[in-house]
């Protein structure tokens, strides 16, 4: 078997297994979580952002001109805006009488979709660059954690026990190696490019409309001063390997 098929279903399957962690972190008192969560959140804005300007968007532009390519950035950003929306719509008008309600299927497939699209970015740009997909992939098993978290509460919120939301969990997750398999095949038909301005969208969405929400209000300047330094090391981290990488 091809040894870059083999790691991108490597780390696919890895990043499936980061699902499992938000039932683990969830077992833990909330006076802890809450304590370490909005740092890593911070932290994991920071090198989705980094992963965006400094590993995806390079290798998108090298594929030709740049209209083309930030314009799939656009509809990566837009794709994943539509997700958070169709989410927000259904949360508001689902029925109050259900044991089950419909945000959990919905949360899961808007999931099993990101997962997705994520696995296509990332399986296209280990095509390009071995080295950058590693450190794309970082970017994003770094916000998995934070946000495999809040979708297990969600899940379990909207009926489904422990158990359970673990299992459709990490079935939702499955997705992610898949869109890279996709992408690793696709590679020997058409120019995968697109793909990774597609993944830069993704990333940029989910730290500025997800993950920064969450991190920029605080209480006390102790607070604030910690998020913002566990967000500069996020993006600093992801600019020193693209410095290495390309000193290499």
């Amino acid at each position: 078997m091809d040894p870059t098929l083999l790691r991108i279903l490597a780390f696919g399957l890895l990043m499936s297994l980061i699902a499992m962690v938000g039932g683990l972190l969830a077992l833990l008192p909330e006076r802890v979580l809450e304590r370490w969560l909005k740092p890593l959140v911070a932290f994991a804005a920071g090198s989705l952002i980094g992963g965006a300007f400094f590993h995806l968007l390079p290798h998108a532009l090298d594929a030709g001109p740049s209209g083309p390519v930030l314009a799939w950035v656009v509809i990566g950003f837009g794709a994943f805006f539509a997700l958070d929306q169709l989410l927000e719509w259904h949360h508001c008008h689902r029925p109050v009488s259900s044991h089950v309600r419909p945000l959990g299927p919905l949360l899961l497939v808007a999931d099993g979709v990101h997962n997705l699209l994520g696995g296509l970015s990332i399986g296209a740009i280990f095509m390009v660059d071995v080295r950058a997909g590693v450190a794309a992939w970082v970017a994003a098993a770094l916000h998995e954690v934070p946000q495999e978290l809040g979708d297990f509460g969600a899940i379990v919120h909207a009926g489904f026990s422990r158990r359970r939301a673990l299992l459709l969990n990490f079935l939702s997750a499955l997705t992610f190696p898949l869109g890279g398999v996709i992408a690793y095949f696709a590679s020997q038909r058409l120019d995968i490019h697109f793909l990774i301005a597609l993944g830069c969208g993704n990333f940029l969405y989910i730290a500025a409309a997800d993950l920064i929400p969450e991190v920029k209000r605080s209480e006390a300047l102790s607070e604030t001063a910690t998020r913002f330094v566990s967000f500069v090391l996020g993006a600093g981290l992801l600019y020193a390997v693209h410095v290495l990488h390309h000193h290499d």
